[in-house]
């Protein structure tokens, strides 16, 4: 399925909320569709392809958990998938998935996806960027990708692009906080986004309406809405607390279309202006004015904390002595999240690898450059 001019394609993100069984992910599949979405977007986890077993604890319903015991929880086989994609392709929706390293991506691959979905604390994932880009290249039919750019700058993104190229490539801004206040999305970023990269853009959207949010984006230039979905916000997903219930998600995609039809009627300025002034007379139009924002591209206050965290960048995997040559497998892709230091960027751990340490180094802490012999010639 491609997206379809005049009708917002609406994608629900079960992400991890099946907790690896299957019967619940079928169901939720069949409940997203049947609310209304035209895709379902899982997530594709190894947890050593994510995180350092340092990484430090969550918590959650069950307690302060470890980080990474949570996501070597929620790994699943290939075939799982395989199973929840021809579901979903009998259904008639599309089938979306997130990779989080070079492995993940080459077995989503293999099931032929409708979409591959880069997650937003990946947006940095050099490596895997480049490998997909490799992997796109001298296929009949080409690898559909979508963005997501939360935790990011704009500089971000242009690399991203620079790297995987437009060619169908779509765009959607976040806010990567959970939940993430209305007040932080900025929408009117879309069109100069859209303006400056001559691309298809969207909204992946965390905040906990179902309604503001993606309606104000429809009235900015959004050709596609994400919103994470779950059977019940008491249950044990990582995300389930910020989702929208099935009945909530159906809510959404009724007001979507709504909004569809608006701008279908009226055209894009005088539809912006009627969308606008529906929400602004229940919401308030102080309210509204702060959720479209400048339209500059910047971190949000309720991210600015997690740049460096959420998103990647280089980790020791071991503990080692001055005088050491690091070897592959010495450093990885990661992110920093909880308690450790974050690292150099990603785009470096070629060069990084062979260099000498000039110091020891902790087994999970974020690689620096002045751990390293003439690291002058890195930067």
């Amino acid at each position: 399925m491609n997206f379809t001019e005049g009708k917002t394609f609406v994608i629900a993100e079960i992400g991890t909320s099946h907790l690896g069984n299957i019967n619940k992910a079928l169901e939720l599949i069949e409940k997203s569709l049947d609310a209304g979405a035209d895709a379902v977007k899982f997530q594709w986890v190894y947890a050593s392809e994510i995180l350092h077993p340092k990484t430090g604890n969550v918590l959650l319903p069950g307690g302060n958990i470890p980080l990474y015991n949570r996501f070597k929880e929620l790994e699943v086989s290939p075939e799982f998938f395989a199973v929840c994609r021809d579901f979903t392709k009998k259904k008639g929706g599309s089938f979306i998935c997130s990779p989080f390293g070079i492995k993940s991506l080459r077995e989503l691959l293999e099931i032929e996806p409708d979409w591959v979905k880069i997650a937003s604390p990946e947006l940095n994932h050099i490596p895997m960027l480049k490998e997909l880009a490799a992997l796109r290249k001298g296929r009949e039919k080409d690898i559909k990708v979508i963005l997501s750019s939360g935790v990011s700058l704009k500089s971000d993104i242009k690399r991203a692009l620079e790297i995987l190229g437009t060619q169908e490539v779509s765009l959607l801004h976040c806010v990567t906080s959970y939940p993430a206040p209305e007040e932080d999305y900025n929408l009117r970023l879309l069109k100069n986004l859209k303006s400056e990269f001559k691309i298809n853009v969207g909204v992946s959207d965390h905040s906990k309406s179902p309604v503001l949010v993606p309606c104000l984006g429809i009235s900015q230039g959004a050709s596609v809405i994400e919103k994470h979905i779950t059977i019940s916000n008491d249950t044990e997903g990582l995300d389930d607390p910020v989702a929208l219930t099935t009945e909530q998600f159906s809510f959404m995609c009724h007001f979507i279309h709504l909004c569809d039809a608006v701008m279908n009627r009226y055209g894009k300025e005088e539809g912006e202006k009627q969308i606008i002034k529906q929400l602004a007379d229940t919401e308030g139009m102080k309210k509204i004015e702060k959720i479209l924002g400048t339209g500059e591209k910047c971190l949000a206050p309720s991210e600015k904390a997690n740049y460096g965290r959420t998103n990647r960048s280089l980790h020791y995997m071991k503990s080692l002595k001055k005088g050491h040559k690091i070897q592959e497998g010495d450093v990885e892709v990661l992110r920093t999240e909880k308690i450790l230091t974050p690292g150099i960027s990603p785009e470096y751990l070629e060069k990084v690898i062979g260099k000498t340490l000039c110091k020891d180094v902790e087994d999970g802490e974020g690689v620096q450059f002045c751990e390293l012999e003439d690291f002058e010639e890195i930067k």
